[in-house]
Order: structure tokens, then C-alpha cells, then sequence
């Protein structure tokens, strides 16, 4: 059994040539939702194919064997049921309303502008007809949302990564811009640092200074001194 470990996106940046030459993998969603699986190429290879946990294998995807070997994957054909606005009096909103009852009860849906689709279930197709929606049955490929957190859940990148970095410390110094609390607006000549700042400068809060002297005391009940 020869072993698969990579998958790379649609091919992605992989001479359409070499992927018309590499082997071909046909297999359902069933299968593909799985990220570890056995299964049989083109030319009768059996494959273990071991992917990171949460990855989703698409139609179009191309996985790398062990020995540096290609097998670009197909969809299988399977049942489906495709969902069309009615054609008399429906709207495109109706797929949208569709969708939301539908991800209520947690089915797996393929999204597309002008249509849905989902694995065949004859109580959702009943429940489709009646909100005046075209429920047919058919084979075709099955490529449904995986979810916003799923590897490949897209089957599709962006090119770019979405990197969030930590912002440079700030250094305070001349030229900073910022109003350090000083109330002659510098650093010239001799501060009383007990004497409060303004409170703010326009507009902006800015850091009080805290008299060293302590709080004077107050007397009461429960103050414990000897009175």
C-alpha cells in the first residue's frame, strides 16, 4: 500500500500538464470528508491516505503519494437533490431562507447562486415543496460547505495569508507625539511632580500623579485607634 500524506489545492501551482499526466482518484463525499482513508487510483494502486484531522479532500484536489507520485482527485458522481426558486412566482431570497432551515437541522449543503444541494432525504423534500420551493433529484458531484473552521473547507485559496502581528512597542521620546502629562507641555526647568496635571488634553486622558503624602485619616467606627 503506497502512502499519501500531502494534498495540494486544486493543484495549485503545479504545470496543468503534469496534473493531466498524474493518476486520478474517484470517490464521493462520503469518502472525501474523512481525512484518513484507503481507496484504489486509476491504475489500481491501493492508497493509505493520511491527512491532517479536519481536512476536506475536493474534486480537483491533487495528492502526493510517498514516493513523489501524483494522484489528482475526482468527485464522484452521486444522488443529490438540487434546489431551484420556484419558476412561476419564486425568488432568489427563497434559496436563502431554504438555506437557513436547512443548516437548522444541520444538513451539509452545497452553496451556489443559483441553486442548492443536498443528499437525498425525502422528508427535507417535502419540507422544501412545501415552502414553494423545485426539489429534483439527480447524480452529480457534491461539494458542500465544510464549515468556517474546516481545513479546505472552501476548497479554494486566497493566496495570501491573513497574519495578525502584535504591534511594535511603543518608545517614548522627542518627536513621539504624545502629551506626557508635563503641565508646562515639556521637560524644561524644575516640576512639583505632587501637583496634579490637568485632567485632560484635548480631550484625551492623560496620566495623574499620586501626592506621596498619604490620605488623612478619617475617624470612625471600626478605625481602631485609641480615641
Amino acid at each position: 500500500m503506497l502512502t499519501v500524506n500531502k494534498l495540494i489545492p486544486q493543484g495549485q501551482g503545479l504545470a496543468a500538464v503534469l496534473i493531466k499526466r498524474a493518476a486520478t482518484l474517484e470517490i464521493d463525499w462520503d469518502v472525501r470528508q474523512k481525512s484518513r482513508f484507503d481507496a484504489t487510483d486509476n491504475t489500481g494502486r491501493q492508497l493509505g491516505v493520511f491527512l491532517p484531522r479536519g481536512t476536506l479532500v475536493r474534486g480537483g484536489d491533487v495528492l502526493v503519494a510517498e514516493d513523489g507520485s501524483m494522484v489528482r482527485v475526482v468527485a464522484q458522481p452521486q444522488g443529490v437533490l438540487v434546489i431551484t426558486p420556484c419558476a412561476s412566482h419564486g425568488r432568489a431570497f427563497d434559496l436563502v431562507r431554504a438555506a437557513y432551515h436547512l443548516g437548522n437541522r444541520h444538513v451539509q449543503i452545497e452553496l451556489q447562486p443559483d441553486h442548492l444541494k443536498i443528499e437525498p432525504d425525502h422528508v427535507l423534500a417535502d419540507m422544501l415543496r412545501a415552502m414553494h420551493l423545485t426539489v429534483t433529484e439527480t447524480l452529480g458531484a457534491f461539494e458542500p460547505e465544510g464549515g468556517a473552521y474546516a481545513a479546505g473547507g472552501h476548497g479554494h485559496s486566497h493566496g495570501h495569508e491573513h497574519e495578525h502581528k502584535p504591534a511594535e512597542p511603543h518608545v517614548h521620546g522627542p518627536g513621539c507625539g504624545h502629551d506626557h502629562g508635563h503641565a508646562d507641555g515639556g521637560h524644561h526647568g524644575d516640576h512639583d511632580h505632587a501637583t496634579p496635571p490637568a485632567v485632560a488634553t484635548r480631550g484625551k486622558p492623560i496620566g495623574i500623579a499620586i501626592k506621596s503624602e498619604s490620605a488623612p485619616h478619617v475617624h470612625g467606627p471600626g478605625c481602631k485607634h485609641d480615641h
